[in-house]
């Protein structure tokens, strides 16, 4: 068997590149570092972080004696994940790079880019991939409520959800960071990277002001419509949004935008739940394993330990692939372009892009 695993240098997938060294002795074993346009693109944003990353990378690589190979993606990055993104953020809606960029670069481009001789791709996220008696191939959540990542791979296919390996996926935080210290992983004590997956240390915000600019404009209060302000453009807001509006009296929570004539409109209190949305409207969903077989689900909305229960119901047929979904709670925050993210107990049955609020 051989085995390529993708390895960013942080403490997860190198003590993922260490673990299946151990238990897969006979595979043959490769490692990849794959090198996005950004990092270089935007080194004037802030510290760029990837010759740090490959340093560490390479130095679990001698210890695994694997050798690793550096991947450039920066043209099918661009292509595939950043214009998504703009394309979404000059539409009014909420992007979600990192979903797509597992089932578009990490299980796709690179796949295809290294051959497919390869027999796995394994990776350091906290999920769980087995195969039933079916020969269905699940993704499973960890049992790391708040690592848990199967939010990010909600859009892969069963044939890559077939190739799939997540070595670290059953073990909590703790646990990989113990058996890191027992493996000598270089990266044992490093800090876990926070933010979007092809920006590094780059602040989204900054990364959104280089590309969309800057543009004031209004922020109006909901119940009123007075006047409370201004901001720099309705695109570095997205709904349910309590941080970065500066405003004193609140806490203020972003009920609704208007990119067409740069609002922002805000609410607090009561005013802000009255907004809070029980129901809403997807397309285009992804099912890993197969159409769920019940209409009762539990949903993320994002990445966390949060889910609720949910309804779900295919509309007709001049609707076809979309679906209403009804929560058993409201929430805040759902916004057009946003993923949710659907489950049968513990099984990631897939997750569609939300169209429309309810």
């Amino acid at each position: 068997m051989k085995i390529g695993v993708l390895l960013s240098g942080g403490v997860d997938s190198s003590t993922a590149l260490l673990s299946i060294k151990k238990n897969y002795p006979e595979a043959t074993i490769h490692a990849y570092y794959l090198k996005i346009w950004l990092e270089d693109e935007l080194t004037s944003l802030g510290t760029c972080p990837w010759e740090e990353d490959l340093n560490y990378a390479r130095a679990v690589c001698d210890i695994a004696k694997t050798p690793l190979k550096v991947i450039s993606l920066q043209k099918e990055y661009w292509e595939r994940i950043v214009s998504y993104t703009l394309a979404e953020l000059k539409a009014g809606r909420t992007p979600s790079p990192d979903i797509l960029c597992n089932r578009l670069i990490k299980f796709d481009t690179f796949f295809h880019r290294v051959g497919e001789s390869l027999d796995k791709v394994a990776s350091g996220h906290y999920a769980v991939c087995t195969r039933g008696f079916d020969g269905i191939h699940y993704i499973r959540k960890s049992p790391d409520p708040i690592k848990d990542q199967t939010y990010f791979l909600s859009q892969l296919t069963q044939e890559q959800a077939s190739m799939a390996m997540f070595p670290i996926g059953r073990m909590t935080k703790s646990e990989v960071r113990r058996l890191a210290v027992e493996l000598n992983v270089p990266a044992k004590t490093r800090k876990d990277s926070q933010g979007i997956c092809f920006l590094g240390k780059i602040k989204y915000r900054d990364f959104v002001r280089h590309y969309m600019g800057e543009k004031n404009g209004k922020i109006l209060e909901l119940e009123t419509g007075r006047e409370l302000g201004t901001q720099r453009g309705s695109w570095f807001y997205t709904i349910g949004q309590r941080t970065g509006l500066r405003l004193s009296g609140g806490p203020w929570y972003v009920v609704a935008k208007n990119h067409e004539e740069n609002t922002v409109t805000i609410a607090r209190g009561m005013d802000a739940e009255a907004k809070a949305r029980t129901s809403f409207v997807t397309e285009r969903p992804n099912w890993i394993s197969g159409p769920p077989r019940k209409t009762r689900v539990n949903l993320k909305l994002r990445h966390g330990p949060k889910n609720v229960g949910a309804t779900i119901e295919e509309l007709g047929s001049e609707q076809r692939g979309r679906l209403r979904v009804d929560m058993d709670e409201a929430d805040r925050g759902v916004a057009p372009g946003q993923f949710a993210v659907l489950y049968h107990e513990d099984i990631c049955l897939g997750g569609a892009m939300i169209c429309k609020q309810q």
